[in-house]
């Protein structure tokens, strides 16, 4: 089912936290096509459509899971309790920052360490840029983000964000964005100049962004919303309900729709960019968090 020769599908791979499981989800489909067991609560991922691998981290112990499209096991790697934030490095293989240690780390497509780099406190989300150049992590507990040289490690600017903790964090062009779960805002920062540009107001509690349509989407956790913002202009348009307690939050493919996971209602919520209506809503195993970039179009082999 995902080797067709002549079609790419549009893939989901969602962590459920609770029910210790990955759900592999079609998109055009809107259903689950398979579901995988993943031990010690699973939560970070990251999905890479080039190298067709997926990569996890089970939040209890640190071990990070590589799996192939269908979701199943390729290789494992222990990293730690403090193991969290995740995505994709150029190239192939991740970056992953580190909660305890305040560090993050580029790891190459087999796993070995290619460079590890000081954080501020509490690092959790992880992203890198459109030309893979910078990579950027939203630090917590210092209320601030780094923002790394993503080839040599090297640190180039650490800004204060304009709410407090910090915790997803998206590049979109050119501009980094983070969700500022304790101001019920969202930071926009000049990577380059290394400085805050301006602050959107955000729902109950904002966990992530997304981007899709030419509009921005951050999930609102305590108010079971997703705020919707023009990308242009920041002017927000519009507060949608999805589902109860949404964290997770990734763009379709084809720039359509946003999916978002809902921890507490146990599925995924398909929303329209353009009308901001549900397109679908999946059923999912408990818990579902999916944290990270957690879609893509399946490349063509």
């Amino acid at each position: 089912w995902l080797a067709s020769p002549v079609l790419a599908v549009d893939l989901a791979f969602v962590t459920s936290q609770n029910g210790n499981a990955l759900s592999v989800v079609d998109l055009e489909r809107a259903e689950v096509i398979a579901s995988h067991d993943i031990p010690d609560a699973p939560a970070p991922v990251a999905y890479d459509p080039q190298a067709r691998r997926v990569y996890v981290i089970a939040a209890n112990t640190g071990r990070l899971h590589v799996l192939d499209e269908a979701g199943l096991p390729l290789a494992q790697a222990d990293l730690g309790e403090g193991a969290f934030g995740l995505a994709v490095a150029p190239g192939g293989g991740v970056f992953v920052t580190d909660w305890f240690g305040a560090t993050l780390t580029r790891l190459d497509a087999a796993l070995a360490s290619v460079w590890q780099s000081p954080t501020a406190a509490a690092p959790a989300g992880v992203a890198v840029s459109a030309d893979g150049a910078m990579v950027a992590t939203a630090d917590r507990d210092a209320d601030a983000i780094s923002i790394f040289d993503a080839a040599t490690g090297h640190r180039l600017h650490q800004v204060k964000t304009a709410g407090a903790h910090p915790f997803g964090v998206t590049f979109h062009d050119g501009r980094i964005y983070t969700a500022d779960v304790q101001g019920n805002s969202m930071s926009v920062i000049d990577p380059v100049a290394g400085r805050l540009v301006a602050q959107v107001p955000t729902g109950n509690h904002p966990y992530a962004v997304a981007f899709a349509g030419g509009r921005g989407f951050v999930t609102n956790q305590y108010a079971s919303s997703v705020t919707v913002f023009d990308a242009d202009t920041l002017e927000v348009l519009d507060e949608v309900e999805v589902g109860d307690y949404p964290e997770g939050i990734s763009a379709l493919p084809d720039g359509s729709a946003v999916a978002v996971a809902n921890w507490e209602s146990d599925e995924l919520t398909i929303l329209e960019a353009d009308s901001l209506t549900i397109r679908a809503r999946i059923p999912l195993p408990s818990g579902p968090r999916a944290f990270g970039v957690f879609t893509g179009r399946q490349a063509l082999p």
